[in-house]
């Protein structure tokens, strides 16, 4: 049994929720996110497998 999961819904979901326990932190949490999923779409996923 494989499971296979994209790593941008779960980075979303974390995102969302410290936002909303922690507001002030959204500048940092936007563009973190912003960074990762721009990294993942140049160079791909590769061989990562969550």
């Amino acid at each position: 049994m494989n499971l296979h999961m994209n790593i941008g819904p779960i980075v979303a979901l974390i995102a969302g929720i410290l936002i909303l326990l922690i507001p002030r932190l959204l500048n940092y949490i936007v563009a973190v996110y912003l960074i990762v999923i721009g990294l993942i779409g140049l160079f791909g996923t590769g061989s990562l497998r969550i």
